[in-house]
């Protein structure tokens, strides 16, 4: 088995979390939709948390590169994190795609009980970490860079939601006034 066999399997588990629900999300379900055998898909990872959590690891892996990109731009990340996803371009409609298979994936951790819950927990509280270790590094204040965080969470839940952004010059004012040294 490759890495490809495990991207194509991860590619399942987010397609049906999209379209289907987590409702469909089965082992046998996931191994279906990504032409690879059950016994395939437990090679790659052991369990149905297994696979939820290297879904939400490799949703990190996803974060960190658009962050590393931007940062290569001259791009703070706090300005990164504060963005406001324009759903009419296409870069932006595949990072809402990204974040909504996180949001399926979190709501995934009520609904189960069992020794793998704590690894969907660890992967999620790995890549919230990842983000605020960036902020921190890059804001002296830390009750400023909680700021931020909360603000950029609040407008991604938005977009997630389908909620209508505030007026964007009323935020461009709240981005100034939060990235104000």
């Amino acid at each position: 088995m490759t890495a490809n066999t495990r991207d194509r399997i991860l590619d399942a588990l987010e397609t049906l979390l999209l379209d289907k629900g987590m409702s469909q999300v089965t082992l046998e379900n996931v191994a279906a939709a990504a032409g690879v055998s059950k016994g395939g898909l437990l090679y790659h990872f052991k369990s149905k948390d297994a696979l939820l959590a290297g879904l939400v690891r490799r949703v990190a892996d996803r974060a960190t590169q658009q962050l590393d990109d931007a940062r290569a731009k001259g791009i703070s990340a706090a300005e990164w994190y504060l963005q406001t996803p324009n759903q009419d371009n296409a870069a932006d409609a595949v990072e809402l795609e990204l974040y909504r298979s996180l949001l399926a994936t979190m709501r995934t951790i009520d609904a189960h009980a069992g020794p793998e819950l704590d690894d969907i927990q660890r992967a999620l509280a790995e890549l919230m970490a990842t983000w605020s270790d960036g902020l921190d590094a890059e804001i002296d204040d830390p009750v400023r860079a909680d700021v931020i965080r909360l603000v950029g969470d609040g407008v991604y839940l938005r977009a997630l939601l389908g909620i209508p952004q505030i007026d964007p010059e009323r935020y461009r004012r709240v981005i100034a006034r939060l990235l104000e040294a």
